[in-house]
């Protein structure tokens, strides 16, 4: 079922992470998704706002939408222990680079992942029909 969550997140051009930052939500759009070690990982960089936010309260939702195949809402926590293997931070790298973001190489200390912990999926579609899965170990 993880890998269903990857699938579906990776083949839409972006999808929507909602933070808080004291009590103010904060969305931006996210694109890379992976599975490592039996877990869901997202890229982002230690020096952006949304690093900051998941450090202060680690509690996440992101939702994208597929037109023709309902839309996704992923709940979680972050977990900021970044052990991903080379092959997952060389593949964040290449994305991020190819988005425009400027790191020096893969092991750059700014770059960073974060896992799904504690999380739950919802497939949705428009009929109102919906599937939930526990992303949970």
């Amino acid at each position: 079922m993880k890998q269903d969550v990857v699938d579906y997140l990776t083949h839409i051009p972006c999808w929507f992470l909602a933070t808080t930052e004291r009590n103010q939500p904060r969305v931006r759009p996210f694109s890379f998704a992976a599975l490592d070690k039996d877990r869901i990982w997202f890229c982002t960089a230690t020096n952006k706002d949304v690093y900051q936010q998941l450090k202060e309260n680690p509690r996440f939702e992101l939702s994208g939408w597929e037109p023709g195949h309902g839309w996704i809402v992923v709940t979680g926590r972050a977990g900021l222990k970044d052990n991903v293997d080379k092959e997952t931070r060389q593949a964040g790298y290449e994305h991020m680079t190819a988005l425009g973001e400027s790191y020096n190489e893969a092991d750059d200390p700014r770059l960073t992942f974060f896992s799904l912990e504690e999380g739950s999926a919802r497939f949705v579609d428009i009929d109102g029909s919906e599937q939930t899965i526990s992303l949970d170990d």
